[in-house]
């Protein structure tokens, strides 16, 4: 069964590695681990890893006998807001199914901006 996540933004590659590695982002996994988690092909991990590994998007951790632990990089500004945008999603989507509406708020320029709540801080 899809995320909420995936079902709004795309089942695609990218979108599982992303949502595997926010879901888990405490713990560090190899590379083989977080392709069978995440339900990619380990070739199709590899081309992609390539550019979180440049972008920084994760970061090497340990060894465990052979193989590199990795996790995500939580202290990439970009990985913050996809975060956000992540857990923002899901909980627009868990908000929708439960009936739940979304709260309007006026913005004056000399009131404090309501912030959107994040799921993960629920």
């Amino acid at each position: 069964m899809a995320s909420a996540f995936l079902k709004l933004e795309g089942n695609t590659v990218r979108n599982r590695i992303w949502g595997f590695l926010i879901v888990h982002s405490e713990f560090d996994y190899s590379m083989k681990d977080i392709a069978r988690f995440s339900k990619v092909s380990y070739t199709a991990l590899k081309d992609i890893w390539k550019d979180f590994a440049k972008r920084k998007i994760v970061i090497y951790t340990r060894m465990v006998g052979k193989a590199k632990m990795y996790k995500l990089n939580m202290a990439n500004p970009q990985v913050e807001k996809f975060i956000d945008y992540y857990w923002s999603v899901v909980k627009s989507e868990v908000d929708r199914q439960l009936g739940i509406k979304e709260e309007k708020t006026e913005h004056s320029a000399s009131g404090p901006v309501a912030m959107p709540v994040s799921a993960r801080n629920i």
